[in-house]
């Protein structure tokens, strides 16, 4: 598995490398003891190796049977795994299976499934916690919803939190969905949701960890049993 920094991140590194060395500088230059300097410099080390694991971009194939997979679209924790309605753009009862990152996980998110893009949307909203179930319907949020080569539609939100106040979604209707593409990209902790039909076989339960792109969450049932396409 290959790791490069995305490139959401590479104008914020460069700023911040900037930053650090002037302040370094002056440091140096001009504050004594010398421990102080050092401690400076200690702490913008570990600041900047922390900004750059946060956007980190790995290359990831996906290895198992592709036949109505669902994988995971981000790397975090399983949250949430219930029932639900989802009134926005589905309007009938579906599963949500939602994965919560945090700032040490690699914030690019995958396609959960291959397909077709059919709709890309965006909501204004509030920056409640993202852990917060209400955060669903009420944060900033980016929608989009995939067509399955077999027709079942598979509806996929990205949603901000109190910190990430920057959702980056790349996906675009009618394009080609891969579970090996990257969808978007999530600014500094936050959660994705995945809403699947009812009859939809769950491979995870609540607070297990998965890997985007590769971790199976769940597969499709084959689209001749299901009522709620």
């Amino acid at each position: 598995m290959r790791v490069k920094i995305h490139r959401e991140g590479t104008n914020i590194l460069i700023i911040l490398a900037c930053i650090l060395v002037v302040i370094n500088g002056l440091a140096w230059l001009f504050i004594r003891p010398e421990a102080i300097p050092v401690v400076f410099t200690t702490l913008s080390a570990i600041l900047y190796f922390l900004v750059l694991n946060f956007f980190r971009s790995p290359r990831r194939s996906f290895a198992g049977n592709r036949d109505r997979v669902v994988v995971s679209s981000v790397d975090g924790k399983v949250v949430a795994l219930e029932r639900t309605f989802e009134p926005e753009i589905l309007k009938c009862d579906v599963i949500q299976l939602s994965v919560f990152m945090t700032v040490f996980n690699v914030h690019a998110n995958w396609f959960p499934v291959d397909g077709v893009v059919e709709l890309v949307r965006h909501h204004a909203g509030r920056f409640l916690s993202a852990y917060l179930p209400k955060s669903s319907t009420e944060n900033e949020r980016s929608t989009v919803v995939i067509r399955t080569p077999d027709g079942r539609r598979v509806l996929v939100r990205q949603i901000a939190g109190a910190v990430a106040r920057r959702i980056v979604t790349y996906a675009q209707p009618g394009e080609e969905a891969n579970i090996e593409d990257h969808m978007g990209f999530i600014k500094f902790g936050s959660r994705v949701d995945i809403y699947l039909p009812l009859d939809t076989e769950i491979f995870v339960k609540i607070g297990d960890k998965t890997i985007g792109g590769i971790t199976e969450v769940a597969r499709l049932a084959p689209k001749h049993n299901d009522s709620h396409a």
